[in-house]
């Protein structure tokens, strides 16, 4: 497997890479139809992990912006126009480089000139004053942008809409359809829009986090483990889990995420998604109230309120036997996130699986402390197109079932004396061969 090619994928024990695929139509088929014999089966095992986690970056938003025809937020750098900026603009660059991110961006910079903010307090309290002034101006353009962001897919022409929806509804389904016995599948972002909480109202998923209540749902440090059941008609103390229920875990905060300094409390306010920045619950001065956090470059950071209980939990599902990560639009350039994940790959029985659109030299080097039988990757635009991924590559763990139960049958039901066009096998079938092997046949 070259990386260096435009499309590779390696599965198990198979691996490919390829400069160009095929550009006719027929040719192209007949190579998704084989690389779907191998991806597809192995994906379908790998995510039936004991644990399930998904872990989503950017590159999601803009792939379902993509569909919709809505641009996504960008995460380019801003001008404070203040008299610090040039240190401010050195000091994210010299942290972007030392977490081998690259070039810097808002979150680099933000973290840059809290830090000058903080320092500028106990120093010169009005200059202060006059870089949070900056800050709010720049903080609340970021946030008015991922609420455009967000009415952009919303408010996408009929066609757009429904085919981005319906690509954001089949993505989640396909790692959130599991068996109510199982753990629930986990998933992780860095991302501050609500395309993940969007999706799931559309798809009637169920969301547990770490906020309780109705009205104004506030952040608890508690990791009470509840989930929704209940007891069949005429069945006592027998207990069945409801399907359709998921957990997520916002990295570095979200847009509606607020702060409140007297009761010194989390809560998330109700602004609907694609809300106009005028909304009322949207804040003046961000910097003061709204909970979005710049990436952490060091272990301290980590360890504040309330990132000690955001990591915490990302560490406690990946870290430990027979888990599994799946990423997609993830760049590995945040180093907090990657330490994690090496962490991970310690436990022998643990899987990570990559979803990117190119091998740039983050993942090329996050893939270099790695081993590769713990590593499924699927690079290049044909694998990260999202629709061609879900209508090709993700398995439907729906219809896995029902496959399964159907090759189970046709292995079992006698042939001998069925009438010759009985026993002609339909093309159905022959796809079951080819996923569940011979026996399928017989």
């Amino acid at each position: 497997m070259n990386l260096s090619d435009k499309h590779a994928y390696r599965v198990g024990s198979h691996s490919e890479s390829w400069s160009d695929l095929p550009t006719d139509d027929d040719g192209l088929d007949k190579f998704i139809a084989t690389a779907r014999k191998r991806i597809e089966p192995w994906l379908s095992a790998v995510f039936q992990a004991e644990h399930l986690n998904l872990l989503i970056g950017s590159g999601f938003t803009t792939a379902i912006g993509y569909i919709a025809g809505a641009a996504a937020t960008g995460m380019a750098k801003v001008t404070f126009g203040s008299e610090y900026d040039k240190q401010i603009d050195d000091y994210a660059t010299s942290e972007a480089a030392l977490m081998g991110r690259g070039a810097a961006n808002i979150e680099d910079q933000f973290r840059s000139a809290l830090a000058v903010y903080e320092g500028l307090k106990v120093i010169d309290a009005a200059k202060a004053e006059a870089l949070k002034g900056a800050m709010d101006v720049q903080l609340k353009a970021f946030l008015d942008s991922l609420l455009v962001t967000e009415a952009g897919l919303a408010g996408a022409a009929k066609e757009k809409r429904i085919a981005a929806q319906g690509a954001l509804q089949s993505f989640l389904l396909s790692f959130a359809s599991r068996a109510a016995s199982r753990e629930r599948l986990h998933i992780f972002t860095s991302n501050y829009d609500r395309l993940i909480e969007h999706g799931c109202d559309l798809a009637g998923l169920r969301i547990i986090d770490r906020f309780v209540g109705a009205l104004t749902p506030v952040f608890r440090s508690a990791r009470v483990e509840v989930d929704v059941h209940y007891n069949p008609p005429g069945i006592r103390g027998e207990p069945r889990f409801m399907e359709g229920v998921i957990r997520v875990t916002k990295l570095h905060g979200s847009l509606d995420w607020q702060f409140d300094k007297e009761g010194r409390k989390i809560s998330r306010k109700g602004i609907p998604f694609g809300a106009p920045p005028t909304h009322t619950d949207m804040p003046t001065n961000p910097v003061d109230t709204v909970m979005i956090y710049p990436n952490p470059a060091k272990d301290v950071e980590t360890t504040q309120y309330p990132y000690a209980e955001l990591f915490r939990d990302f560490a406690a599902a990946t870290c430990r036997p027979n888990a599994v990560v799946v990423t997609y639009g993830y760049g590995f350039g945040d180093d907090h996130i990657n330490r994690v994940l090496l962490d991970m790959l310690t436990i022998p029985s643990t899987h990570l699986v990559v979803f990117a659109y190119e091998a740039d030299d983050r993942l090329k080097g996050f893939l270099a402390r790695t081993r590769n039988a713990q590593v499924s990757l699927l690079i290049g635009p044909h694998f990260g197109d999202l629709t061609t991924l879900i209508e090709n590559y993700l398995p439907k763990p729906t219809l896995d079932y029902i496959t399964g139960r159907m090759a189970e049958l046709l292995k079992n039901r006698p042939l001998e004396h069925q009438s010759p066009a009985a026993q002609q096998q339909p093309p159905e079938v022959e796809g079951l061969a080819a996923m569940f092997g011979e026996d399928a046949k017989s």
